[in-house]
């Protein structure tokens, strides 16, 4: 994200969407001039070292020169009429150790204010293939559910979805060539990409999950199903037992040695 805008924003609604994903509708008027076609893309909202959420700018100062703490959420979906921004957040931690953006979307309330930096890029899967694949855990499910509703009409493939619970399944719009898979648990989530038949022709995948979980589907795309680096896109948006931080640094140290 070359540039850090900040934004305050207020939250319009929450809605518990199914039994572990939350939406958040926040609106604004410092979301005039925001992109318009900005859906996928991501924004990373601004907590205090405690967990508190950055209300407003001026709360910074109280860092006294410290950086604020960030979250990185995909946009759902951006209302550019009506000055709103749909983020879902994935309830992780219910048993106390969730982080603080999770903790933040379980319990905000409408009138409540979060300042968010952004937008990043907008990373959507290659709309050259001749078939699709997409796959990704509840993290990515946002990004994903962007990528199908932006797919060609006619465009055929599968979408492979991992679940913390079978009550977790949404309704999604995607083409109908397009055979959406929903599975609960890591192993069952493996196994149904591994086992996906494989058509000839071009492939463009996509692919966002787990950080050990994204290297073994890496390895599995890049190498032996030889999907070219112009039509794959595959990322980790989080690593078990570890911060966002931490994650980041592990993800950059992990990138260079594929780039070496």
């Amino acid at each position: 994200m070359a540039k850090r805008e900040l934004r305050q924003l207020t939250v319009s609604s929450t809605i518990r969407l199914t039994t572990n994903m939350q939406r958040v509708v926040l609106s604004g008027p410092s979301l005039a001039g925001f992109p318009v076609n900005c859906a996928s893309g991501y924004i990373k909202l601004l907590f205090m070292p405690d967990g508190v959420p950055v209300a407003d700018v001026a709360t910074l100062e109280g860092l006294n020169g410290g950086k604020p703490v960030m979250r990185t959420y995909t946009i759902r979906a951006f209302n550019a009429e009506h000055l709103e921004m749909t983020v879902d957040f994935v309830l992780h931690g219910c048993d106390g150790h969730s982080g603080p953006a999770s903790r933040w979307a379980r319990n905000c309330q409408s009138g409540d204010t979060i300042c968010i930096a952004g937008p990043g890029d907008i990373k959507l899967v290659n709309p050259d293939g001749e078939w699709f694949f997409l796959a990704g855990d509840m993290t990515a499910l946002p990004a994903i559910s962007c990528n199908l509703e932006q797919l060609p009409a006619d465009a055929t493939g599968v979408a492979i979805i991992e679940l913390l619970a079978n009550s977790d399944r949404q309704q999604l719009v995607a083409p109908e060539g397009i055979e959406v898979i929903w599975v609960t648990g890591r192993d069952d989530f493996l196994s149904a990409v591994r086992n996906q038949p494989w058509p000839g022709g071009n492939v463009s995948a996509w692919c966002a999950c787990e950080f050990s979980a994204m290297r073994e589907i890496r390895q599995l795309l890049k190498v032996e199903r030889a999907v070219p680096r112009e039509r794959l896109y595959i990322s980790s948006y989080w690593k078990q037992g570890i911060s966002e931080e931490e994650h980041k640094v592990i993800k950059g140290q992990d990138a260079a040695k594929e780039d070496a």
